[in-house]
């Protein structure tokens, strides 16, 4: 049988220079993560296969300011305003603009897939990455149209649990946050700052407890991404934003999204809430801003 000494040899802790060192592994009360993307070379190496297979673009492809979006017609718009090259992979599509210096991905819907692309554009070593997403408005005050810049979002997923505590909230980067609301007051507009609720549970809308539970929660909204991709990007050192658009009312009478209502939506906002992000994003680029303050 080996020793300790022995195994210790057969494992060497990876140089001090290396990018998958730990600067505490000197620490005996830290136990390292060989889960994380930026820990692990091998699985390092396998979220970029996987990058390139999903979205048919290689990593080195991508700028380091980077839109997410659950909608193909996002994808078709910005591809109209500014795209550049356009590709298509197994299961998302992505538009790259070298004049924004800005890539958009569709990864289409749910948390699954929200921590999929964040893990995998980790990879990529992004600046920022900004959620341009839908919600469903719970406020009273709220209307189709409006915006929100999450403060917060509540956990309720199964996917962030595999990525921190339950106990670590889901927030957002607050540098990108600064950058899209400077945007939005020079644009001459309006936005709400509060908690919304992530959660993978459709048609809550007729569950009268679910529905009760949001109104103790004072939610402002309601949708199925952000929580992860907050939690998912801090674990994973992706700087992460979001900016939600109010796309129906589910607590008013006749307030649920229907195919007609999307459509509506989509083509009075969809253009206005993507400037938006590409002007944050492309803004980030131009300055060359730090995002991230810290190291752990």
């Amino acid at each position: 049988m080996q020793d300790n000494k022995t195994k210790r040899k057969s494992n060497p802790a990876p140089s001090p220079t290396s990018p998958f060192a730990s600067p505490f592994q000197d620490n005996p009360y830290i136990i390292p993560n060989d889960n994380r993307v930026y820990a692990n070379e091998k699985k390092q190496k396998i979220a970029r296969d996987i990058l390139e297979r999903y979205t048919g673009s290689a990593p080195e492809t991508f700028r380091k300011q980077i839109i997410l979006t659950n909608f193909q017609y996002y994808l078709d718009r910005f591809n109209d305003l500014c795209g550049t090259s356009r590709t298509q992979g197994s299961a998302m599509s992505v538009v790259h603009s070298e004049t924004a210096n800005v890539s958009i991905v569709n990864f289409s819907i749910g948390s699954p897939t929200a921590a999929l692309i964040i893990e995998t554009l980790s990879t990529v070593d992004p600046t920022a990455v900004l959620l341009l997403g839908m919600c469903g408005g719970l406020h009273r005050s709220l209307k189709k149209g409006d915006f929100i810049l999450p403060t917060a979002a509540i956990r309720d997923e199964g996917a962030s649990r595999h990525f921190m505590p339950p106990q670590v909230p889901a927030l957002p980067t607050f540098k990108v946050q600064k950058f899209v609301s400077q945007i939005i007051v020079e644009k001459g507009l309006d936005y709400r700052t509060g908690v919304v609720h992530t959660t993978d549970y459709r048609f809550w809308e007729f569950d009268n407890r679910f529905k009760a539970q949001l109104y103790e929660e004072r939610a402002l909204a309601i949708e199925m991404e952000t929580a992860t991709l907050f939690v998912a990007g801090f674990a994973s050192k992706v700087p992460i934003g979001a900016l939600l658009l109010v796309s129906d009312l589910p607590l008013k009478r006749g307030g649920i999204k229907t195919k007609k209502s999307a459509k509506s939506v989509f083509r009075q906002f969809t253009d206005l809430h993507l400037d938006i992000g590409i002007k944050a994003m492309s803004e980030i680029a131009e300055r060359g801003e730090h995002i991230r303050h810290y190291r752990w």
